[in-house]
């Protein structure tokens, strides 16, 4: 039986309230975190660069290895400027940059994930948006799978507001362009999108299949996913939640069963508004409970 990994993006208000102030200290502290209900701790961290790249790669490497020392897989977000539909050839050199820069520290982190957003449609119709960033990734992934190590995924984001490229359709198509690129499925962006579809199992189920009818069984029982839950209104996401919301979803319970059944060996990270590591360890227990049932 594979086991799903769970951890946040981020640290968590608790990590800085309990004194902690350096990312370096960050792989001790989520070992501790469930120790009451679990071996082993969180396996997971999430580095956001959205702001930009404030890092030195030697910064990196440290970060790197005191993550590598405790067993916690390190992934990375890409800045939020991406935009690939962009028709601005400059503003395009620009995505590649951050791309080429997110390797860069993908390779000093010892991550093997890399989180982006694709692009927004801005004045253009959605059509014609999704046909010049796919004709792109078309053009440059190429050049990108020369840099990328064996193990290593870009991992394109669904969005959660409508002006955004990334329903889960469209990036599972976005990601048959190449081998390298790993649908990166945000549960509470979906759920933002499509005004809180998701609520039983089969919902996303259905996401699951499309994957493996698609991407085939690697890519799709590995895929990357981030989940919290989010408030929306009619154009989609207005802002993350805790665990604690009881009037925004999606629940974790229906997708956890999808996870379970299907044997999957997902990367799950928390992006709850300043719980992130709590939330992660409520769905640890919750999936661990889970496979319990299950051996029954």
């Amino acid at each position: 039986m594979t086991e799903v990994l769970f951890g946040p993006s981020g640290n968590s208000e608790s990590f800085y309230a309990e004194g902690f102030k350096s990312t370096l200290e960050t792989p001790g502290w989520l070992k501790k975190q469930g120790e009451d209900l679990f071996d082993g701790g969180l396996d997971l961290f999430e580095y956001s660069f959205g702001q930009g790249y404030r890092m030195s790669t030697e910064k990196a490497e440290q970060i790197g290895k005191e993550f590598e020392k405790y067993g916690i897989e390190i992934s990375l977000h890409a800045p939020y400027f991406i935009n690939f539909a962009n028709p601005d050839p400059l503003m395009f050199e620009k995505s590649l940059g951050y791309i080429k820069t997110g390797i860069k520290f993908m390779k000093a982190f010892g991550a093997n994930r890399m989180t982006f957003h694709s692009g927004s449609c801005g004045k253009e119709t959605r059509e014609n948006a999704i046909k010049l960033l796919t004709e792109r990734f078309k053009e440059f992934m190429p050049l990108f799978e020369q840099e990328l190590d064996a193990d290593m995924f870009l991992c394109p984001e669904t969005m959660g507001k409508h002006m955004q490229i990334g329903t889960w359709k469209e990036i599972i198509d976005l990601c048959t362009i190449s081998d390298k690129l790993m649908p990166t499925f945000d549960f509470g962006h979906i759920n933002a999108w499509t005004q809180g579809s998701l609520k039983n199992a089969e919902d996303f189920q259905r996401i699951f299949d499309y994957c493996f009818e698609k991407l085939g069984e690697e890519r799709t029982k590995n895929a990357h996913i981030h989940f919290s839950k989010i408030q929306y209104g009619e154009k989609g996401e207005i802002r993350h939640l805790t665990f604690e919301d009881e009037t925004f979803g999606p629940n974790f319970e229906p997708l956890c069963e999808v996870l379970v059944k299907n044997n999957l060996a997902c990367h799950v990270i928390c992006e709850s508004n300043g719980t992130m590591a709590e939330d992660s360890v409520e769905m640890k227990k919750v999936y661990l409970q889970h496979l319990i049932e299950e051996k029954v």
